[in-house]
């Protein structure tokens, strides 16, 4: 890959399901009206730095994820 991970995996899970209803609330609650497709947008940004792990706002600030820790 061209870049290396940066969200670990239970951000990763979280950001999926935190997008998914940001997007659902965003269609179904506000409409197809400006503010409810730009939630639904924001949504599907956050569903898709889920998926893939990498984040570029956090690769921005050189957020790195650190290897495995102590259990």
């Amino acid at each position: 890959m061209f870049y290396r991970k940066n969200v670990g995996p239970k951000e990763r899970w979280a950001r999926g399901v935190s997008g998914a209803l940001m997007a659902g609330c965003g269609l179904f609650v506000l409409g197809l009206t400006p503010l409810g497709l730009m939630a639904a947008g924001a949504g599907a940004v956050t569903v898709v730095t889920g998926v893939f792990g990498f984040c570029p706002a956090c690769a921005m600030l050189g957020r790195k994820l650190e290897g495995p820790g102590p259990r």
